[in-house]
């Protein structure tokens, strides 16, 4: 998928040994919430899927960078802990911080197509406005 101005998308990119995506979106906030899906993307097919619950929680005060790995760990820790996968993400800013609500399903209920992220990496790292919005990037240990 391309980048266009004004819109938002992702895609993974080649890494190896892991998985790499990219996200965009107008605002910063949209941005992380297509970062969500990204991830869930890099190993389940949701398309069929039906929500079975929702959630709710709070990212604490941070730094950009800081924001998208808390938001990408608590997607790793639910996966690992509960089962559950976010089917759709809505962020909003909160003092410093992120209010994150999701639409959930268990992976029971998604087909898996790759291999579940076990952690977020720090390496190469990226969260920032530019001309065209938002961007982020970020690699998944695998």
């Amino acid at each position: 998928m391309e980048r266009r101005s004004g819109a938002a998308g992702h895609r993974c990119v080649p890494h190896t040994a892991d998985v790499r995506i990219e996200a965009w979106a107008p605002s910063r906030e949209e941005c992380l919430a297509e970062a969500v899906t990204a991830l869930v993307d890099t190993f389940a097919d949701t398309t069929r899927a039906r929500p079975s619950g929702s959630a709710g929680f709070r990212v604490p005060p941070a730094d950009g960078p800081d924001l998208l790995v808390a938001l990408l760990d608590e997607v790793v820790y639910r996966l690992d802990t509960t089962g559950e996968l976010p089917l759709r993400t809505e962020v909003t800013a909160d003092d410093g911080g992120l209010r994150v609500h999701w639409t959930t399903t268990g992976t029971d209920a998604v087909e898996l197509t790759g291999a579940v992220p076990k952690a977020v990496s720090l390496h190469e790292l990226h969260l920032a406005e530019d001309p065209a919005g938002w961007s982020c990037a970020v690699t998944l240990d695998v």
